[in-house]
C-alpha cells in the first residue's frame, strides 16, 4: 500500500486538506471550550439549546465596536473560500454533473418561458386566457443560457434609472413612435428617456399623482402598498416611490413593446401579468390602493368579476382609482371614438358593480374617480337583504391565488365586533408599519407564527444583512436596485434592507404552509406567490441581486434543480449576485452546476461561525453577450 500510493500527489493533497481541517476544528473546539468554561459569560448568557449555540458561537475577530474588520478585497466573493467538495457528497435532484452550458440562440434573448407568444397561440382566446401563464413541459425546457444582446451595459443607478435606460439593453423603439404624443418614452442617442408622461396624465405622472393627493391622502403614511393594473412603463409607480408608496405594477407580455421590461430596467417594481380567468397571484387584503389609468380592462363584464378580484386584494378601507374611459365621457367621447350612450352605459355598469361590493364613491373630479372599500362587512351584510349585492364566497381560503380561478362572489372580510373596527386589524402608519406586529400574527391566524418568532426573525435578518454588507462590499453602495427574495418567509430580508436604495420582490412558494405573504404586505412590502419548478413572470436580465435561502432544500425532491438555476441565470443581470443559504451538501451541488453557467462562486461559513450546519454560497454571474460568444 505504501509503495503503491505513498508518493501520490493526490494523497499529499488530501493529507494537507486533512491537516487544515484538523487545525480549524482544533481552534473552533477551543472557542466552544472557552464558551462552556464561561470565558464569555460576562457578555452573553449560556445557550439554552444546541440551535442557540449555532446562532451565537463564532470565532470572528471583532473590534470593540462589534464590527468584523476583515482584510478582504472589495470583490463580492471572499478571498479564501472554504473547501467542502472532498468532504460532502449527497445525491440531489439534478441532471447535470459539472456540465458546461452553451449559450442559447440569440432569438431567445427576450425569452419569457411561461408567457411565450408562440406558445400562447395554442390556447383559448376567450377572456384572454391565451395571455395567462402557460409554461413549457419538461421536454421543452431549454438547457442553455439566455444571451444578453450585443453591447449590453450595466443599467443606470437609481434614481437616475427612473428617467434613463440604455437603448442596447432593450432595443425596441415602438413605444417611442406609437406613444410619442403621450410622452411615455423617447430615444435620445444611445439611451431612452422616460419623461413621465402617460395616456391620462399629459402633464406628467408627478402632476397626476399630485391631483390624486388632493382627493385622498397619499403622504400621511396610511397608504403604502399599491397595485397598478395595465401599468404601461410604470411611470405611476415610479413617481410614487418618492412618496414612500410601493406599487406592484403589471401588464401582459408584449410581443414588441416590452412595457414591463422597461419598467424593471428603470428600477421600478413590475411583473408580467393579466386579469383574465385566474386570480392575481397576491393574497387577500394586500394593497392599500389600486389604480387603473386607461388600462382597457372590461370591469363590468363577466358579472363584474375583475372588479370583484380587485376587491379581494384591496385592504379594508382601501381605495380604487379609475381614470380614462368611461370617466368624464361627456368631454372625451369624440376623441375615444365611441358614442355617448355606450360610454354612459359602461360607467353606469361600473357604478353598479361598485355598489354591489358595498364600495363608497369618494369623489369624481376632472379625469379621476375614486371609490373606497368598506372597513368591514357589517353594513354590507345588513343591506344585502334589501339591496342587490353580490353574495359572499363560501371558500375558506381567500388568500389562495396560485392557479386559482376568479370568482364572482365577494371575498368575506374577517369578522369584527362593531362597525368602527377594521376587519383583520388596523395597520400602523409607514414606516413604523415595517416592524410593528402584523395583525395576522397578533391575531394568531397563521399557525406556528408567534409574536416572539416574528421579533426573533427580525433580529436574525438585521445580523445577516450586516454580515452580507461585509462579504458583498457593493451592497450599500447603490450597485443593486432590483432585489428578489426567492423564499421570503416573513419579509425580514426586505425589512433589513430598508435603508438601502433597493426594492425587494418577496416570493412565497405557491400553496406553501404556512402562507406568510399576507404578513409581508401588512408590513408594507410587496411580493408574489410562485412555484420555482416553473419560470418566473418576468423578462430576462431584470434582477440585480437574488437571495435564495433554503430554496433548494424545499424543491430538490420536487423538480430538477438544474432548471431552477438556469431560470435564475435568465432573470439575473450580467454581473448580478446571488446569495444561497443551505446545508453544505446542497450548496456543493449548486456550485458544481453554477460553475458550468459561467458563475464565479465560493462557499463560506455561516455568519455565526463554522459550527452552524447552514453555509452561504455567494455567486456572481459573469458578463458576456451573444455576439461576443458567437465571435469567440
Amino acid at each position: 500500500m505504501g509503495k503503491e500510493y505513498g508518493g501520490s500527489p493526490k494523497l499529499h493533497q488530501l493529507e494537507s486538506k486533512r491537516k487544515r481541517l484538523t487545525s480549524i476544528l482544533a481552534v473552533s473546539g477551543l472557542c466552544v471550550l472557552f464558551y462552556v468554561l464561561g470565558a464569555w459569560q460576562s457578555t452573553s448568557p449560556a445557550p439554552s439549546s444546541q440551535s442557540e449555540v449555532y446562532t451565537r458561537v463564532g470565532c470572528d475577530v471583532e473590534s470593540p465596536d462589534g464590527v468584523n474588520h476583515d482584510s478582504s478585497s472589495s470583490s463580492s466573493l471572499p478571498s479564501t473560500p472554504l473547501d467542502f467538495e472532498s468532504h460532502h457528497q449527497l445525491v440531489v435532484n439534478s441532471s447535470e454533473e459539472s456540465q458546461k452550458f452553451p449559450p442559447c440562440n440569440m432569438s431567445y434573448s427576450e425569452y419569457t418561458p411561461c408567457q411565450d407568444p408562440q406558445r400562447s397561440r395554442k390556447y383559448d382566446r376567450n377572456m384572454l386566457k391565451y395571455r395567462e401563464r402557460h409554461c413549457p413541459k419538461e421536454q421543452e425546457l431549454l438547457r442553455c443560457l439566455i444571451p444578453a444582446p450585443p453591447n449590453y451595459r450595466t443599467p443606470f443607478k437609481w434614481p437616475q434609472s427612473r428617467d434613463y435606460a440604455w437603448y442596447d439593453n432593450i432595443p425596441h423603439k415602438e413605444l417611442s413612435i406609437e406613444k410619442a404624443v403621450q410622452n411615455w418614452i423617447q430615444v435620445e442617442g444611445d439611451r431612452f428617456r422616460f419623461p413621465g408622461g402617460g395616456t391620462m396624465f399629459p402633464r406628467g405622472a408627478d402632476a397626476y399623482i399630485d391631483d390624486i393627493n388632493e382627493l385622498i391622502p397619499l403622504t400621511s403614511g396610511n397608504i403604502r402598498t399599491a397595485i397598478d393594473t395595465g401599468c404601461g412603463v410604470a411611470s405611476w409607480g415610479a413617481y410614487l416611490i418618492k412618496r414612500d408608496i410601493l406599487a406592484m405594477s403589471f401588464a401582459p407580455r408584449d410581443t414588441h413593446e416590452a412595457q414591463v421590461w422597461f419598467a424593471l430596467e428603470r428600477g421600478v417594481p413590475a411583473m408580467i401579468g393579466i386579469m383574465a380567468s385566474q386570480r392575481l397571484p397576491y393574497p387577500a387584503r394586500a394593497f392599500d390602493m389600486a389604480h387603473c389609468s386607461r388600462c382597457l380592462i372590461p370591469w363590468y363584464e363577466y358579472d363584474g368579476m375583475y372588479l370583484i378580484e380587485v376587491d379581494r386584494v384591496l385592504r379594508p378601507g382601501g381605495y380604487w382609482i379609475l381614470s380614462g374611459p368611461p370617466i368624464r365621457w361627456k368631454n372625451y367621447w369624440r376623441g375615444w371614438e365611441r358614442t355617448q350612450e355606450d360610454l354612459k352605459q359602461e360607467q353606469d355598469a361600473i357604478e353598479n358593480v361598485a355598489k354591489r361590493l358595498c364600495w363608497k364613491k369618494v369623489i369624481e373630479r376632472g379625469d379621476l374617480a375614486v371609490w373606497q372599500k368598506p372597513t368591514n362587512h357589517i353594513e354590507c351584510i345588513k343591506t344585502s337583504a334589501t339591496h342587490h349585492t353580490s353574495h359572499m364566497c363560501k371558500s375558506d381560503n381567500a388568500d389562495a391565488a396560485w392557479y386559482t380561478r376568479m370568482e364572482t362572489c365577494i371575498t368575506p372580510l374577517p369578522e369584527v365586533r362593531n362597525s368602527d373596527e377594521v376587519a383583520g386589524g388596523a395597520l400602523e402608519k409607514w414606516p413604523e408599519r415595517a416592524y410593528s406586529i402584523p395583525p395576522r400574527i397578533s391575531s394568531s391566524s397563521i399557525p406556528g407564527i408567534t409574536v416572539e418568532k416574528f421579533r426573533e426573525d427580525n433580529e436574525i435578518w438585521k445580523h445577516r444583512v450586516t454580515h452580507y454588507k461585509r462579504i458583498i462590499r457593493s451592497l450599500p453602495q447603490g450597485r443593486y436596485r432590483n432585489v428578489m427574495d426567492m423564499n421570503a418567509y416573513l419579509g425580514g430580508f426586505a425589512a433589513a434592507l430598508m435603508k438601502y436604495p433597493v426594492w425587494v420582490m418577496n416570493v412565497v412558494p405557491g400553496k406553501s404552509e404556512p402562507d406568510t405573504l399576507g404578513v409581508i404586505y401588512e408590513r408594507g412590502f410587496i411580493g408574489v406567490y410562485h412555484d420555482w419548478c416553473e419560470a418566473f413572470s418576468t423578462y430576462p436580465r431584470t434582477y440585480d441581486l437574488i437571495h435564495a435561502g433554503g430554496v433548494f432544500s424545499i424543491y430538490q425532491d420536487r423538480c430538477d434543480i438544474t432548471y431552477i438555476l438556469l431560470e435564475m441565470d435568465r432573470i439575473l443581470r450580467p454581473e448580478g449576485t446571488v446569495i444561497f443559504r443551505d446545508v453544505v451538501e446542497v450548496l456543493v451541488k449548486i456550485k458544481s452546476i453554477a460553475d458550468g453557467m459561467r458563475w464565479e462562486s465560493n462557499i463560506m461559513d455561516h455568519e455565526s461561525g463554522p459550527f452552524n450546519p447552514e453555509k452561504i454560497l455567494v455567486a456572481v454571474k459573469s458578463y458576456w453577450t451573444g455576439e461576443a460568444e458567437q465571435e469567440h
